[in-house]
């Protein structure tokens, strides 16, 4: 798929850095997202030799399988070079076991350029997929599935689609609460409704493709995915995934 202009917006250094600074940090129940991503990774994974990060931004997800796997080695793919840098800089310590990709996965494309690491025991992926058209989502799904290691784990992170629009009213108070705390804690003199308003017209809105986490659960059990579930939920944020049959 060729990047339009929704999708440019995240090749930013500013958006990048007012995502990563705002966004992410103020995220509800992030830690334990994670904590929970792990949990499931430990179950499945009792090893991993070699893992991906799929659309990895800063390398946040990347870092925390690196800190339960300290001698795995991990590609890092993403379209967005600034991303990429803060995640060099995030990984720095791990940098000789590390390769990072500069590529956008809406190409199908992107599969020949991990294939050096490939089988993975593990993919994660984090709030990204959701940027891609339904169809894309599908087929990048059948292309991660086969790029898995027989018995190998996939667990994304993701921004999922409200079930009504009064659901999606909830989500949006929730977050906008969340990002007024950031906000104050970090010496901020915005009011609620002026960090409500950068929440409601965001230039990155119009980037999102969400999709409901039952329809993309069905998706992965269609190719063959085993244990698939949605592991947690608050409102639209989810981490969903599945095994690769042994």
């Amino acid at each position: 798929m060729t990047l339009d202009s929704d999708h440019r917006i995240w090749q930013t250094e500013t958006l990048t850095r007012n995502y990563l600074d705002g966004v992410r940090r103020a995220l509800p129940l992030a830690a334990e997202q994670i904590d929970l991503m792990l949990r499931i990774a430990r179950a499945a994974c009792p090893t991993v030799e070699r893992f991906l990060d799929l659309g990895c931004g800063d390398g946040i997800l990347g870092h925390a399988v690196l800190e339960q796997y300290p001698q795995a080695s991990g590609v890092f793919l993403d379209f967005s070079e600034p991303m990429l840098e803060a995640a060099q800089k995030r990984l720095a310590s791990f940098k000789a076991q590390l390769t990072f990709v500069v590529q956008d996965y809406g190409d199908p494309d992107w599969v020949g350029r991990v294939q050096m690491g490939a089988p993975f025991d593990l993919i994660v992926s984090g709030f990204s997929i959701h940027h891609q058209p339904d169809p894309r989502k599908q087929a990048i799904y059948q292309e991660v599935y086969d790029l898995l290691k027989p018995g190998g784990l996939f667990l994304n992170l993701e921004h999922v689609a409200s079930s009504t629009k009064w659901v999606e009213h909830r989500f949006d108070d929730l977050m906008v609460d969340a990002l007024y705390s950031h906000h104050m804690q970090n010496g901020g003199e915005k009011s609620r409704e002026e960090i409500g308003r950068i929440h409601y017209y965001r230039p990155d809105k119009a980037a999102n493709i969400l999709a409901p986490v039952q329809v993309q659960s069905d998706w992965l059990r269609a190719i063959g995915f085993t244990h698939v579930d949605c592991y947690f939920k608050l409102f639209e944020l989810a981490l969903f995934g599945g095994v690769r049959p042994g």
